[in-house]
């Protein structure tokens, strides 16, 4: 049998990275936010480096204070796939869209049409939206947990629906019978949900992958019960090998309850990076952008300070803790986080070191080398805790090229990152079953 691989998808951001000071590095692109040529030229070096799929993140407000930090996500994920899309062949391009604030028609329709001018590279990452900010922007209020995910299920439901409305053997466009369809096989769907009604059909024939597979994030349990019936991708956020294991069987167990292959589940546990020569030149650039907002830093201290049990300001936060200090370290019990904060302080990292290792960012952090970064992808991989990864720079500018030229070599050579893509579409490179309109549950 051939030795098992992991999948890796690129977490476009905003165009910059994972930091949101890392615009200011000389090296750093400014405008990389409206700059589209620079996302396709992003895109494209992903796509040398065999990386499976670009991942976009969206929620439709201003979520962060753009004061000092950059966007945390694209102007408009459709339209960055849609540059992307007619600038590569072989990536797949997965959008989050939320099933709480869009109408199945038109999103079924825009991305169904992305899917056949991108030759079956799309995937929708169908997500709830909880914001005060988006739903003002709707005009609305947000919706309590039972209602967003029963409108969540109708939408995904209703779109995959309306998806199949238009026969597979429906596009005939004929010149010798002058019949361009056969509309015997193009039929509305009469959707009628509590939430969601649409009447259909789609008028679009279906791309090579017959339609987007769906995508989700979020461990709640009736997320896990959507992703069990729906989801052939799951964007995680574990910070321990335990937790992402214990996630993923969940995930995995959740599949097999609706009639699924355990194995139509690819779980992709996030983790973000910095690539230099050597740990100390990655650690002196991420508190070079630390040094960009010592105020913010200030906070993280605090905050670092409640993770191990002590008043870290305390002391001198260049240098490494007293030895007796060190030993009254204690992790916080309800942030996974913090067993790892505690280590690196036990091993001799100063506060601010500490830090600029990435201890409360939203992933698990590298800094180091190439070989650090493939070492810590190859043990969460080989341990069952996830089926890839998706990856964040800290800067796109530099970091993508850092993966893609320094990284994903020793992952090929180790045996464990694909060569080539394996087919033309994202279900082939993700190796999910092709699907076309609503599958019915297994009872």
């Amino acid at each position: 049998m051939k030795k098992k691989q992991m999948k890796i998808v690129l977490q476009m951001v905003s165009g910059y990275g994972g930091e949101f000071k890392t615009w200011r590095l000389p090296e750093a692109k400014a405008d990389a936010y409206t700059d589209m040529d620079f996302y396709v030229e992003m895109a494209q070096l992903a796509e040398k480096g065999k990386i499976h799929a670009l991942f976009m993140a969206d929620t439709p407000a201003l979520v962060n204070d753009l004061t000092e930090d950059t966007p945390m996500h694209s102007m408009d994920p459709l339209i960055a796939m849609t540059s992307v899309a007619r600038a590569t062949n072989h990536i797949g391009l997965v959008g989050t869209f939320s099933t709480t604030f869009n109408e199945p028609y038109n999103l079924a329709r825009h991305l169904k049409a992305l899917d056949v001018i991108s030759h079956g590279r799309v995937g929708w990452n169908a997500v709830t939206t909880t914001t005060q900010a988006t739903a003002a922007n709707f005009g609305t209020h947000v919706k309590v947990s039972q209602e967003r995910y029963e409108r969540a299920h109708e939408m995904i439901e209703a779109i995959q629906s309306l998806w199949g409305s238009w026969g597979e053997k429906a596009y005939l466009h004929n010149k010798e019978t002058g019949q361009f369809a056969d509309m015997s096989k193009i039929n509305p769907i009469e959707y009628t949900g509590n939430y969601v009604q649409t009447r259909g059909p789609l008028p679009i024939p279906p791309s090579e992958q017959g339609q987007p597979p769906i995508f989700q994030a979020g461990p709640s349990p009736e997320g896990v019960r959507i992703a069990g019936r729906f989801a052939s991708g799951v964007y995680a956020n574990p910070f321990t090998i335990e937790e992402a294991r214990e996630y993923r069987n969940m995930l995995r167990q959740s599949a097999v309850n609706h009639g699924r292959s355990a194995d139509d589940i690819n779980v992709f546990t996030g983790f973000m990076f910095t690539i230099a020569d050597s740990k100390e030149e990655a650690l002196a650039r991420r508190r070079k952008v630390m040094e960009f907002d010592p105020q913010e830093t200030s906070q993280r201290l605090d905050y670092l300070s409640a993770m191990v049990g002590i008043n870290l300001k305390s002391f001198d936060v260049e240098k490494p803790l007293p030895e007796n200090v060190q030993q009254m370290l204690q992790p916080h019990r309800q942030d996974p986080r913090s067993p790892r904060a505690v280590t690196l302080l036990q091993e001799g990292y100063s506060p601010l070191d500490t830090l600029a290792m990435g201890v409360i960012n939203y992933h698990p952090v590298v800094v180091g080398t190439a070989k650090d970064v493939a070492d810590f992808l190859q043990e969460w991989f080989e341990s069952g805790a996830t089926d890839g990864f998706s990856i964040v720079p800290d800067l796109a500018h530099d970091g993508v090229r850092a993966f893609v030229e320094q990284v994903v070599p020793i992952l090929q050579e180790r045996g464990i990152f694909h060569e080539d893509y394996e087919g033309t579409t994202l279900r082939e490179n993700l190796g999910v079953p092709y699907q076309y309109g609503i599958l019915t549950e297994k009872m």
